[in-house]
């Protein structure tokens, strides 16, 4: 869908899914990279636990179908080789501190005299502009910054950070979304534009309706382990199963009282329960938890009971009941579950992908979306550091081979 499309990739760690993402819509992505190779590539686990930056599996998790140069923008005869590829480029993607490329005469309006249609996309941990705009950032800095965190870990202690970082991957998708956006615009109006995306305010949304919820002055949810508490009422989201977890919706109201209350009569039919709590008012039961017509203790032990059903079933025989009954549960896989997982096997999510140079193959995650007329195809797999050097330097901008080996002497790619 964007092969005709040159993206030129300057991110760090913050933004490579950004132009994994146009890769694998086709475009030509061509990883611009310190010599040495990018940051992300010290990053592991490592291929046989051999650190080494061709065998970083994060570098290989976001940098499928790219191209690698490398290329120092410290340096003037490096800046000037990147405004040459920007030249003949549609898209560019970085990721440096705020102030960093335009330091270097490389910002938006240095790049858009010489390519008025280049859409210019950075992603920061904060933004270009604002009073944290200069902030370290990490992660845990930015979850923080932006409010999921306060939802993450026990009650009775401090938040906990995710497990995995999140924050970059919500600031790159949004970053992807926008630059087709802006290109799209381009289409009517030729021209590009400077896209800003502040990884804080992309997991800001991801608070979904608490963020708004708040400012209209509902009560704050409250970080409860497997589950979120309002007020004083906690409520459970995550229940143990005899192997593991499952997430269940437990919940009152209009909308989800009648799943409850049908749990509820399966459970008494188990003999779990008697039939005056079997027919609890499942659909106000909420309001009448708030309003203390139920005591929380009450709701204690019917929650007791919830668990003691969850607890005598196997996470698969829940989830059959789940499909037969029309039951809101689902096993909380675990990452071994996920790459065995019937579903995405039938789906033909996991893609081998090839790598010649250690003579395997391995299984990767695969795309983000299945379309049915130009389907994502994984035409690379991810460069080695500075992989495509000749390829580029002295097949598109036409150096010598003797150019090429003095730029490497002196550094500079």
């Amino acid at each position: 869908m964007l092969s005709p499309y040159r993206v030129l990739d300057l991110t760090t760690e913050r933004g490579l899914l950004c132009g994994q993402m146009l890769a694998d819509l086709g475009a030509d992505v061509v990883k611009v990279e310190p010599p040495g190779g990018s940051s992300a590539r010290r990053i592991g686990p490592f291929y046989k636990d051999a650190p080494h930056p061709d065998r970083s599996l994060y570098w290989w998790a976001y940098n499928r179908n790219k191209r690698s140069i490398t290329l120092d923008l410290e340096r003037d005869a490096g800046r000037n080789l990147l405004r040459r590829l920007v030249e003949r480029a549609d898209f560019l993607i970085e990721s440096h501190n705020p102030g960093y490329m335009r330091q270097h005469n490389l910002g938006f309006a240095d790049l858009a005299k010489i390519n008025p249609a280049l859409i210019y996309v950075s992603i920061t941990p904060f933004g270009q502009d604002g009073p944290k705009a200069s902030y370290a950032d990490s992660d845990l800095i930015i979850m923080a910054a932006g409010g999921p965190l306060i939802l993450a870990g026990d009650a009775d202690r401090p938040p906990v950070r995710l497990c995995v970082p999140q924050a970059y991957l919500h600031a790159s998708a949004d970053a992807a979304v926008a630059s087709l956006a802006a290109h799209h615009e381009r289409v009517r109006s030729g021209l590009g534009q400077h896209i800003d995306v502040a990884a804080v305010q992309s997991v800001a949304m991801a608070t979904q309706s608490n963020i708004l919820a708040a400012a209209l002055g509902a009560i704050e949810p409250r970080r409860m382990s497997g589950g979120v508490k309002m007020g004083p009422i906690e409520i459970p989201l995550v229940w143990p199963a005899s192997d593991g977890y499952v997430a269940m919706t437990f919940l009152f109201g209009s909308a989800l009282g009648v799943f409850t209350a049908k749990l509820m009569h399966f459970i008494c039919g188990q003999g779990f329960c008697d039939e005056s709590t079997r027919d609890k008012d499942w659909i106000a039961y909420g309001e009448q938890l708030f309003s203390g017509a139920e005591p929380l203790a009450e709701f204690d032990r019917v929650k007791e009971v919830v668990r003691n059903f969850t607890r005598s079933r196997t996470k698969d025989e829940l989830l059959q009941l789940a499909v037969e009954r029309g039951f809101l549960i689902t096993p909380v896989t675990t990452i071994e579950e996920v790459v065995e997982s019937q579903q995405f096997a039938s789906r033909d999510y996991f893609q081998n992908v090839a790598h010649p140079e250690l003579g395997e193959s391995f299984r990767y995650p695969g795309p983000f979306a299945k379309f049915s007329a130009s389907p994502i195809e994984y035409r690379r797999r991810p460069p080695t550091v500075g992989e495509h050097n000749s390829e580029i330097y002295r097949g598109e901008l036409g150096l010598s081979e003797r150019e090429i080996a003095e730029l490497t002497r002196a550094g500079i790619i």
